[in-house]
């Protein structure tokens, strides 16, 4: 197809809407559907727009100020959920923290995008997957602010010459993402002679599920706990979160579910006074903000004497299914690196009673990353080799997979209903199922910072 100049958003749009109903097949004109990993966004600039892909700060159609993003999708239980994040453009560490946000990388190419979507399904060949959806989309004014405080988030940790320690869990929607081929292709950066690890700007896959819920699929907005946008550009949403909870520290669960007229005894019953707290009708879980940025909740009860009994468990393991994982890529690297937790913070006295402290908005600081894959990679080389398996004293099954005695932050145990509930072991045979935990002695120091 020969280069062609598009002017105006309207005739990128139209253009783009005409794809809809199309296979990738149909559009690939060049073969190059079968090239691999980021070939469908190349077959659509190639063989349907009639442009050469390359590497320039503009936008795509730079003439109509628009970048051309095409994004997968899954149809779940639970929704409409976005594939996988949206890559933006490379995060130079030299350059960027001497622009504004206007003239940042991230802004100059997704200031307007037209955002043409297609659901993958697994087992379908990708000349068989349908282009359904072709919008034009300009972030809205609450997502807008987040946005801007996630970009100087990124700007200040280069600006004091922590690069090397960004993480994707540092920000709410626009994240920097690993981009290179491991955690060794690294980068310099400004103001440390630590090497940092090659990262594009990215919009997180949670981000991303939500605008194609709400932007192309038509789904009601969720609610809000900031309903004035304006709020946000003289404070940050972790900010606006904690003044709206300030008059309700040091308030029992007794006083606080009189106070709200609240009965359920629920398990999450912590969590309901939180929701009551900032005035929500439904789930915290479930806001406008807590979806986009991937906000986990999570509660945590301080004993009298300072300790915290229960350790933080992820997913029980599919341990077939991580033979084939690279470590970025791994199911547990994406649960961990890109999400930000809210501690729910109560504390208990001896007569049984629980008081809300505080709360505290935390991510993985990227050390602590490293050591969690460490003990992922022990955890996928004694897989491989073959879990050993005995039993102690007591009759109880033990394994070789790591303890928590083994690392500071991270430990490997059963999390089946009982030693009946196993799982295939890639080697042959089967084991009792198992997850990764955050030590409970490491949430607490976590805590204490």
């Amino acid at each position: 197809m020969e280069q062609r100049t598009y002017k105006t958003k309207q005739e990128v749009l139209i253009r783009g809407q005409e794809a809809i109903g199309k296979t990738l097949g149909e559009i690939d004109k060049t073969g190059r559907i079968a090239t691999g990993k980021g070939a469908v966004g190349t077959v659509i600039e190639e063989s349907w727009f009639g442009y050469k892909p390359n590497s320039k700060p503009a936008p795509d159609f730079e003439e109509a100020g628009v970048e051309l993003k095409v994004t997968p999708y899954r149809r779940t239980p639970r929704g409409i959920q976005a594939k996988e994040r949206l890559v933006c453009d490379m995060l130079n560490y030299e350059e960027e923290y001497g622009k504004t946000f206007e003239t940042s990388a991230f802004w100059t190419k997704c200031a307007c995008m037209l955002l043409m979507s297609y659901e993958h399904k697994d087992g379908v060949p990708k000349v068989d997957f349908t282009i359904d959806k072709a919008v034009l989309f300009q972030f809205p004014d609450e997502d807008l602010e987040v946005i801007r405080n996630d970009w100087k988030i990124l700007m200040d940790k280069i600006k004091a010459g922590q690069a090397h320690l960004i993480s994707e869990g540092d920000t709410m929607y626009l994240a920097a993402c690993p981009k290179g081929r491991n955690s060794q292709d690294t980068r310099s950066q400004p103001f440390s002679p630590i090497p940092a690890m090659k990262r594009a700007y990215s919009l997180k896959s949670s981000y991303m599920t939500q605008i194609l819920r709400r932007y192309i699929f038509g789904d009601e907005p969720c609610e809000k706990i900031i309903k004035d946008p304006a709020l946000l550009r003289s404070g940050t949403f972790e900010e606006r979160f904690e003044e709206m909870l300030r008059p309700y520290i040091g308030k029992s669960c007794t006083e606080l579910k009189a106070q709200f007229g609240i009965t359920s005894t629920a398990k999450n019953i912590n969590e309901l006074l939180l929701a009551a707290m900032l005035g929500l009708k439904g789930r915290l879980a479930s806001t406008d903000e807590f979806q986009k940025a991937s906000i986990v909740p999570k509660t945590i009860a301080i004993e009298p004497n300072g300790t915290i009994k229960e350790s933080m468990s992820f997913p029980v393991m599919n341990f077939c299914a991580m033979m084939n994982e690279t470590w970025e890529e791994s199911t547990l690297y994406n649960l961990l690196a890109p999400t930000k937790f809210l501690f729910i913070i109560f504390q208990k006295t001896e007569d049984g009673e629980c008081y809300f402290q505080r709360i505290k908005f935390w991510n993985i600081p990227a050390d602590d990353l490293e050591e969690v894959h460490r003990v992922w990679q022990r955890t996928v080389d004694t897989l491989r080799e073959g879990v050993h398996i005995w039993k102690d004293s007591r009759g109880r099954n033990c394994n070789n997979l790591p303890k928590a005695s083994e690392s500071r932050v991270a430990h490997v145990r059963p999390h089946g209903i009982d030693s009946t509930d196993t799982a295939p072991l890639p080697t042959g045979g089967s084991m009792t199922k198992q997850c990764f935990w955050l030590n409970n002695s490491y949430v607490r120091s976590q805590i204490e910072n």
